[in-house]
């Protein structure tokens, strides 16, 4: 084992931060045995806050249009295979009202950023919502609005938006993404959030093009200053209509180191384990959990759709990952010592 990372692993857990050589150090020499040893002072973090209570959502996939092009993404403008789809208010409701039935308290509106969901739709679609189910939360992921339309959803009662961050790496964010789009901006909107009141997450891609040990040692940084409430991170998995089809995937055992540092970093951060880690993984959910993890988003999407919100080639949908699997999912929680909670699932102080 790397005595060095074990001293900064050690001190990460008493500072709740290091230095961005520091963090470039774990990710460089990673390994089975140190991340082992990540891995078990995460869970000890995580069990001081948390217990053993696992968090769900309940994940709507409201439209795979987007406006954008990023070069990863299987939704993207440029791909003209996608079979597109939005849903009516209506049918969004729909799906939370069958959520609520089976336990969820939080529901999660994701989708591209698609111009018919203007402020005007979404603030109708956010109030209806929390007047049938006000005990729950609600939690969008739209992409990048103004500063005035995440003002406008947050009055309308959206309690978290997530927007992932992607890269904390300016240049990287250039080589992921097509020129009209800017690492500023997405750095903007994520202080608008902010200061909209949002309960504020982001998040990045692990093994994504071109990134260096360095840009992950920057998205660690960042997640350190920036200190959202939650961060979404999962492997980047190629999609065959992109740009970056024939790039290899990310892969698990990085992943879940960086969620064994996230965790001993911010013990309170609410940390999904990831589709895309179940995608990787047939066993990716279970092992997100023991790095770290506290949260899992099953899928309440209509099912005829389930299959056309692609980001990524193969994303898995049934079973565990599916509304429909709650009580499977929860068999295996069970196997591993945790337990899912029907909880709204608010992020808690540290002790």
């Amino acid at each position: 084992m790397d005595p060095r990372s074990c001293e900064l692993i050690e001190k990460l857990g008493e500072t709740r931060c290091l230095e961005l050589h520091e963090y470039e150090h774990l990710v460089s020499h990673m390994n089975a045995e140190v991340a082992r040893f990540a891995a078990e002072r995460a869970l000890r973090a995580r069990k001081a806050v948390y217990g053993n209570g696992v968090f769900t959502r309940g994940l709507i996939e409201v439209s795979n249009f987007c406006k954008n092009d990023c070069l990863y993404c299987g939704i993207r403008r440029s791909n003209r295979s996608c079979h597109r789809y939005r849903l009516a208010v209506d049918q969004i409701l729909a799906c939370a009202d069958v959520g609520y039935e089976v336990g969820f308290r939080t529901f999660v509106l994701q989708g591209g950023e698609d111009p018919w969901f203007t402020d005007e739709r979404v603030c109708d679609c956010v109030r209806r919502l929390k007047q049938r189910h006000p005990d729950c939360a609600v939690t969008l992921s739209l992409g990048e609005r103004s500063p005035e339309s995440y003002q406008a959803l947050r009055e309308a009662g959206a309690d978290r938006y997530l927007l992932r961050h992607e890269t904390a790496t300016p240049g990287h964010y250039a080589r992921l993404h097509p020129a009209d789009m800017s690492w500023d901006a997405r750095m903007a909107c994520l202080y608008s959030l902010r200061e909209a009141g949002f309960t504020v997450g982001c998040g990045f891609m692990v093994g994504s093009p071109f990134q260096t040990p360095a840009d992950l040692a920057a998205d660690l940084k960042f997640i350190e200053t920036f200190a959202p409430e939650m961060c979404g991170i999962g492997p980047f998995i190629p999609h065959h209509a992109t740009p970056f089809a024939a790039e290899p995937a990310g892969t698990v055992d990085m992943t879940c180191f960086l969620l064994s540092l996230l965790r001993i970093m911010q013990p309170n951060l609410l940390l999904p384990a990831t589709t895309a880690l179940g995608t990787a993984d047939p066993f990716g959910r279970e092992k997100g959990m023991l790095a770290g993890a506290n949260v899992v988003m099953p899928n309440l999407s209509p099912q005829d759709v389930r299959q056309d919100y692609e980001l990524y080639d193969d994303k898995v949908s049934t079973g565990g990952e599916s509304a429909e699997g709650l009580n499977e999912l929860a068999e295996r929680m069970v196997a591993i010592g945790f337990e899912l909670l029907v909880d709204r699932g608010d992020p808690r102080p540290m002790k």
